[in-house]
């Protein structure tokens, strides 16, 4: 291992196949109510916030109006690497948190807030 508590690191494609494996961990319920989401991976967060994990970009179905339409860009989550990587011990591990920080950002999408997600104890 590199420094304790972190996953060796990893090839964006090895990242990108573990991201492919924690999103098969999501309920399909919940990718099937997904209205043009696109997944992306980046390296690290803003340098404002090193420590973010993923970040939901768009505007949530609660808030999307008629003038909304098909031709918008998708909204997008972004699952930062870096962060991700240092903060797991194990692929597993990480396997396990990509599939958390999915489904936290997919509420952003459904318009589900932080404290909302902290009740429902995946804050």
């Amino acid at each position: 291992m590199g420094q304790a508590g972190a996953v060796d690191p990893l090839t964006p494609e090895a990242f990108d196949a573990i991201v492919e494996d924690a999103l098969d961990e999501v309920p399909e319920e919940l990718m099937a109510m997904l209205d043009n989401v696109v997944f992306l991976v980046e390296d690290e967060p803003p340098a404002d916030d090193p420590e973010l994990l993923g970040v939901y970009d768009g505007i949530p179905l609660t808030e999307r109006s008629d003038a909304w339409s098909s031709g918008t860009l998708p909204d997008r989550i972004i699952l930062f690497r870096g962060p991700l990587t240092r903060m797991c011990e194990d692929l597993e591990e990480l396997t396990e948190e990509i599939a958390v920080t999915v489904v936290h950002e997919i509420a952003h999408h459904f318009g589900i807030d932080d404290d909302a997600l902290h009740e429902l104890g995946w804050g």
